[in-house]
């Protein structure tokens, strides 16, 4: 099989945790011993969330009284996609020496005319009380909202349309290599007329990206990891229900948090009416238990558990039939 995987922020720093580099590489390589067994058996494109990070750089920047101005969104996520995809790509090499790995830095075209950057939802650095997310939001001219029990700072998260780089990634999976992309949703640009790319102040949410890069590359599942077992209707409510196998239809008629569990119920529902194919929502280390539908919520079209199919011991160059290698244009436009 070919799988999308899009890891959460949050499952590489964990709510509460001190944002310090040991603490993000060791929950790196929790995570990629959780991904590492997908890979033995199935082709695996590696997406991952950057919300914690990004915020924290954003922080630094807006206090470094040496800089006329923060650093903008867009490159403080080319940073966050360096630095994460530098850990995930030596712990996979540490983890599977006999496999070749790429971490490849990525943009995302957006529209310019995305309602999005009129109304901030996406979640992004650390967590505060109410009382500090206010006061810093007076002094910065940030947005704040309520993240469960904590306030968190919102930023424009407009819809992607492509990953730029996307004939590249399919030519790794095509190789047999383990592909690490599109962090952090990749890096939000927008094409003026002549054609030429410029970056926005944006994030893009990783999982609607992973989504729209695993119905282009052909993917047969997204799964989407975070720091929760599966989703679960009315959360946080006394009738509270875990949502186990279900379609697109059942899902949609339920209501998310836009900033949080949303942009993965949507991204999943998106992926299954598109592709026919299974997406799934659950704990980073339920990542095998989820593909073979024993764990998480489940997303099919008729809303039932898949059924186990053998697959070869290692994954090699043997999709060519179905995404050729040759003949690779110079520059993706898409």
């Amino acid at each position: 099989m070919r799988i999308v995987v899009a890891l959460g922020g949050n499952a590489l720093l964990r709510r509460g945790q001190s944002p310090d580099a040991a603490v993000q590489l060791a929950n790196v390589r929790t995570a990629v011993a959780a991904l590492a067994p997908l890979a033995h058996r199935h082709e695996l494109v590696v997406t991952h969330g950057n919300g914690p990070q990004v915020g924290l750089l954003a922080l630094e920047s807006a206090a470094d009284r040496s800089l006329t101005g923060p650093y903008p969104l867009d490159v403080l996520g080319a940073e966050t996609q360096g630095m994460i995809g530098y850990w995930l790509l030596q712990a996979f090499q540490n983890a599977l020496p006999d496999r070749q790995v790429c971490a490849l830095l990525n943009q995302t075209l957006v529209s310019a005319a995305d309602p999005a950057f009129a109304e901030p939802t996406k979640f992004v650095g650390p967590v505060y009380g109410e009382e500090e997310a206010r006061r810093l939001a007076a002094e910065r001219g940030w947005t704040v909202r309520r993240d469960g029990e904590h306030w968190r700072r919102v930023v424009p998260s407009p819809t992607p349309r492509r990953v730029v780089e996307t004939r590249l990634i399919r030519l790794l999976l095509t190789s047999g290599a383990v592909a690490v992309c599109a962090g952090g949703g990749g890096v939000p640009v927008v094409r003026d007329e002549a054609g030429r790319l410029t970056g926005v102040e944006a994030v893009v949410d990783k999982d609607l990206t992973a989504a729209l890069l695993a119905e282009a590359l052909d993917a047969d599942a997204l799964l989407l990891l975070t720091d929760v077992p599966q989703v679960v209707k009315g959360y946080g409510t006394p009738g509270a229900e875990p949502i186990g196998h279900t379609t697109p239809a059942r899902l949609r008629a339920e209501r998310f948090p836009a900033g949080s569990m949303g942009p993965k119920v949507d991204a999943a529902c998106r992926f299954v009416e598109l592709t026919g194919g299974l997406a799934a929502i659950g704990a980073l280390t339920d990542a095998a238990a989820l593909l073979d539908g024993t764990a998480g919520t489940l997303v099919t079209p008729g809303g039932r558990a898949p059924a186990p199919a053998a697959a070869p011991a290692v994954p090699t160059p043997a999709r060519a039939e179905r995404t050729p290698a040759l003949p690779v244009p110079p520059l993706d436009r898409p």
